[in-house]
């Protein structure tokens, strides 16, 4: 779906055999894989289990179900904007894949208690000194440019899709990173499985979108 600048190349190896049973040069331990094996020790040598979700968890999940349902709204312009064929296809493929994975993050986050964001709201809300607030997450895309892709027709549109739904990946791509980076994190089965395979899968699609850029009037 723009070349990757610094993916973790060993949590998407480890993502990739786990869940794509793709080939690849497999390292012994991932980040994701140490920090479960780390967290796991500390459990046993402690006997204590956590009092709640990890917070990192809550946060990656929270916040991905804005980012997923704005991909779902751009995608969604495809039929009535002149997508092309192939462009067509894709945003097809990730309205009906987001927004089956946007029900899944809600009913993990019902599941742990936790406040459940709806299907269709692109902000992530925040509560800081008692105030909501209300915020963009990594590669979405501004109002702005939300707006000059609704406007755009044809092969313009297919540019401006392809140009922001790379941004909007890369985006999940380095909240997936996050996620793996944090003490504690991705200890959950559903959120482990469910991150690995948006890092494997939203990979794919950055590099299938970038040829199909590149064959696109204007591209770059």
């Amino acid at each position: 779906m723009k070349t990757l600048p610094h993916l973790l190349l060993p949590a998407v190896t480890f993502a990739l055999a786990a869940t794509m049973a793709c080939g690849g040069t497999q390292s012994a331990a991932t980040p994701a894989a140490a920090n479960r094996g780390a967290v796991a020790s500390a459990a046993g040598t402690a006997g204590a289990k956590p009092a709640g979700p990890n917070e990192a968890d809550v946060y990656f999940m929270t916040g991905m179900i804005p980012h997923h349902a704005q991909a779902v709204v751009m995608a969604g312009w495809a039929p009535s904007h002149g997508a092309r064929s192939d462009v067509a296809i894709l945003c097809e493929r990730i309205v009906v894949g987001q927004r089956d994975e946007i029900g899944l993050m809600q009913m993990w986050l019902s599941d742990q208690g936790q406040p459940v964001p709806d299907a269709k709201s692109t902000r992530m809300k925040m509560t800081m000194g008692g105030m909501e607030h209300e915020m963009l997450m990594s590669g979405m895309l501004t109002d702005e440019e939300m707006a000059q892709l609704d406007r755009a027709r044809g092969s313009e549109f297919d540019r401006l899709f392809l140009i922001g739904m790379i941004k909007h990946h890369q985006g999940a791509v380095d909240m997936v990173n996050d996620l793996f980076k944090a003490y504690g994190a991705a200890q959950d089965e559903v959120v482990f499985k469910f991150a690995s395979d948006v890092f494997a899968d939203q990979s794919t699609e950055i590099d299938r979108m970038n040829k199909m850029l590149a064959a696109t009037p204007g591209g770059r």
